[in-house]
């Protein structure tokens, strides 16, 4: 066994563990049709991934409500690291985190040894003493030495297997789904409001007090059932000093004097909170997540943590259904498959990114130097490529914090 530390946070334990199961892998009939299938895949996993990114610039270039939301949920949520992403739960989080890089590491080992590349050893990631993944050590001289098309079948392994995991769980997500029946409505709690799901740091909401789980009744003697009742009501007293009715998580009312800004920028909240509909009807919140598996996929990346109205096994809905097939215990199997898509889809799609280091970026450097007329041309060309990438990805990330 061997440790190896990167920076001042990460740690690396190299171990054989492993090894002699890629080996035996690597002889099964599956595993050689899987390496032949997989080699010309990693472009349109790459096509993807940067058709989901340039969409999010656009998004985020025209609308200044979600420059707003994404300003809300801070700089933490790009980070796939459970206890620093405040959508990211740590238990579900956790496990799927590092389920998702056995899976994706394992790709490359068992594929690798397919074409007789030399695994050295494999091992586990530790950030700080948190264990946050695996990883597989491939030769990197025999992976060199490799063809074009041995290389990308390795490469290609590893986030073609996180996809192929995350439409799995998609799957299993919607079987889920498929079998909740809503209970019958029960008294239990506030009857009307709106639910705060997070307050931004340093905004009007914490000052006053309100903190998440908050439910928001009245505001300035009108009462609360939707959030364009709040959006508005908010608004129409813009430079007034109101009173604000909540009910905090112990159940307490609280009343409370506020003095609202005399002015918003447009797409900015008032409050400075994320808030959800509290008097969501389970069977219509039902219909549209199961019509979202066929019409967009997509939409249901956006995590339970975050739109707690809109998703049936959230914290905030799973109390009103039942499954024929799980019973109450459906929560935790729906979290736990859909956490285990999120990631692996979202893995997958990064590494397959033209960016140096990871899978996609050494593929395509490879073909570009195999291509190109000189070795001078091609290091140009990679470096192009990568700066390109990366000013795309800092943009999207940049971009919601500027003043515009």
């Amino acid at each position: 066994m061997r440790v190896e530390v990167k920076g001042l946070v990460l740690i690396l334990i190299h171990t054989p563990f492993g090894l002699e199961f890629f080996d035996k892998v690597a002889k099964w009939r599956i595993s050689k049709l899987y390496a032949r299938f997989n080699t010309y895949l990693m472009p349109a996993i790459t096509a993807l991934a940067i058709f989901l990114i340039l969409g999010s610039l656009m998004v985020l270039f025209g609308d200044a409500q979600a420059r707003e939301g994404v300003r809300g949920v801070g700089p933490a949520a790009n980070l796939l690291i459970p206890g620093f992403n405040p959508y990211l739960p740590i238990t579900y989080g956790l496990a799927a985190l590092v389920i998702t890089i056995i899976i994706h590491e394992a790709g490359h080992g068992v594929v690798a040894r397919v074409h007789n590349i030399r695994v050295d050893s494999t091992g586990i990631v530790l950030f700080l003493v948190i264990p946050i993944g695996a990883f597989v050590n491939i030769e990197r001289d025999e992976l060199n030495r490799a063809t074009l098309k041995q290389k990308s079948a390795v490469l290609t392994a590893g986030p073609l297997n996180n996809m192929i995991l995350a439409a799995a769980c998609l799957f299993g997500m919607y079987f889920v789904i498929s079998t909740l029946v809503p209970l019958p409505a029960t008294p239990n709690g506030p009857q009307f409001g709106v639910m705060v799901i997070s307050v931004n740091s340093g905004s009007l909401a914490e000052t006053v007090g309100i903190e998440d789980g908050s439910v928001i009744q009245y505001i300035a003697g009108q009462q609360i059932t939707s959030l364009a009742d709040l959006s508005d009501n908010l608004r129409r007293n813009l430079g007034s000093t109101i009173e604000m009715t909540w009910v905090n998580n112990a159940g307490d009312t609280i009343i409370h004097q506020v003095t609202l800004p005399s002015a918003v920028e447009p797409g900015r909240g008032t409050l400075g909170v994320s808030v959800t509909a509290l008097s969501q009807d389970p069977q219509a919140v039902l219909n549209t997540y199961k019509n979202q598996f066929t019409q967009n996929p997509l939409a249901i990346l956006l995590p339970p943590t975050f739109q707690q109205g809109f998703v049936p096994f959230s914290d905030l809905m799973a109390p009103k259904y039942t499954s024929t097939v799980f019973g109450d215990a459906f929560a935790p199997v729906a979290n736990m498959l859909f956490w285990l898509w999120f990631i692996n889809f979202n893995v997958g799609i990064f590494n397959a990114l033209p960016l140096g280091p990871l899978d996609g970026g050494q593929l395509y450097g490879a073909l570009i130097e195999k291509r190109a007329k000189s070795k001078a041309i091609a290091r140009n060309a990679n470096m192009l490529m990568t700066l390109v990438m990366v000013a795309i990805v800092f943009a999207v990330l940049v971009l919601p914090y500027l003043g515009f």
